[in-house]
């Protein structure tokens, strides 16, 4: 399944929302910087879909708006 994502690092909360049925939005605390963010939208996905960390892949991860693929 591939998904879009439109991150915003630096959040004050965590949070992801359903903008269409592959398309998210997603508030992660942590910064832009050594991969932090990436990091923790991985996490945030892992739990929203029940699924191991290790099956999300982030195709683009140096831009905002994020493609990632997740394995079945």
């Amino acid at each position: 399944m591939i998904i879009k994502l439109n991150v915003k690092p630096n959040s004050n909360i965590e949070s992801i929302g359903k903008v269409s049925d592959s398309k998210y939005i997603v508030n992660v605390k942590g910064p832009a910087e050594d991969d932090r963010a990436n990091k923790k939208v991985v996490n945030i996905l892992a739990k929203e879909f029940g699924l191991n960390f290790r099956k999300i892949k982030i195709k683009n991860p140096t831009s905002r708006e994020k493609i990632v693929e997740i394995e079945d």
